[in-house]
């Protein structure tokens, strides 16, 4: 008999503490623990997916992000002639910005941290707001860098759904929940992204 390594062991040990926890659960508990998650706000709501496949001329590569701001649009080129079209939210007047840059990272539920500046206009802003549903970078964010640098803006979900298809952020990029998983799940780290 072989006996499973330390690797195969823990995840094992772990998951059977987890269920014999559960187990050992009172009914009494278990009502308790349902109370206190009912004194939370209800779970933001993930959106409507605003996707669609178009026609779209570009010498871009497939796989290629294009941000076409006057549109309030995301391309993903996905073949020669043909794109995946997400409407977004750009930033308002005084946000707006060009350029070439690359999807550096990749985060689902991602911590936000407001950049000092946006914080001394709006001082009421926290210093940090951790991962999680009520983020409001929401369900998943894709960090733009500019020669290997955070440009401090992103690619980003939304708690709000209705919030898309606005000039409306300080800089970033806005999708509904349900189209940033989409996106995220088709980007991978180092995609290039060309904003208009």
């Amino acid at each position: 008999m072989t006996l499973p390594g330390r690797d195969g062991l823990v995840p094992r040990l772990a998951g059977a503490c987890v269920l014999g926890l559960v187990l050992t659960l009172s009914a009494q508990g278990f009502a308790e623990a349902r109370s206190g998650l009912s004194d939370r706000p209800p779970l933001p709501a993930m959106g409507p997916s605003l996707r669609k496949a178009v026609a779209f001329a570009t010498t871009e590569q497939p796989g290629t992000i294009i941000i076409r701001k006057s549109e309030k649009a995301l391309y993903l080129v996905t073949r020669q002639g043909q794109a995946l079209r997400y409407q977004i939210s750009v930033g308002r007047d005084g946000f707006g910005w060009t350029g070439v840059v690359k999807v550096g990272a990749k985060t689902e539920w991602p911590q936000w941290r407001p950049p000092r500046e946006m914080r001394a206009r709006q001082p009421e802003l926290p210093e940090l707001v951790p991962s999680g549903p009520y983020n409001p970078l929401g369900a998943r964010a894709l960090y733009l860098l500019r020669d290997g640098r955070d440009t401090l803006y992103r690619i980003h979900g939304t708690n709000d759904p209705s919030g898309v298809g606005f000039d409306g952020t300080s800089g970033c990029f806005r999708l509904t929940n349900t189209d940033v998983i989409d996106l995220f799940k088709r980007v991978p780290v180092g995609t290039k992204v060309v904003v208009q």
